[in-house]
């Protein structure tokens, strides 16, 4: 049984805690490491050559985005967050182009920061759901305690 101290230790921790929406999508793209054509450190020639990866090649990158949520009560809704961004692809406002994983997170990034200013917002983009980069964009503001 829970004291009455317990249960206001854990309505602080309730409080306090930091708070994360996240969604996913795909999206197929194309794209190029012009510099592993040439590169020795990457055009080695043996088990370790990925000078391939210098033509353009498909891939079906796979996105999860984090985002800071205010309240408990659907502050960012799923689907509609998840279309917004799947949007951001279909209508060409941002495009894959031959960039890197982490090259596209920062694209998206600029788009959510202006949507949602001062949020953190973590980014996951993988190639084929296999191999990718993690970019956590913190706004290092203190979180402060809300009403659940």
């Amino acid at each position: 049984m829970m004291t009455q101290s317990d249960r206001e230790t854990v309505e602080r921790i309730k409080r306090a805690a930091e708070r994360k929406i996240w969604v996913t999508f795909r999206k197929e793209g194309i794209h190029k490491y012009p510099a592993a054509a040439t590169d020795p450190a990457l055009a080695t020639g043996d088990e370790y050559d990925v000078s391939f990866l210098g033509v353009p090649h498909r891939h079906i990158f796979h996105f999860r985005v984090w985002i800071d949520v205010l309240h408990n009560d659907r502050d960012i809704e799923f689907i509609q967050f998840k279309r917004w961004l799947e949007n951001l692809y279909k209508d060409n406002i941002l495009q894959l182009d031959f960039k890197s994983c982490e090259m596209m997170a920062d694209d998206l990034y600029g788009q959510i920061a202006a949507k949602y200013p001062d949020r953190a917002v973590w980014i996951e983009v993988a190639e084929d759901g296999e191999n990718g980069a993690l970019i956590k964009y913190e706004t290092h503001q203190p979180y402060q305690s809300i009403k659940i």
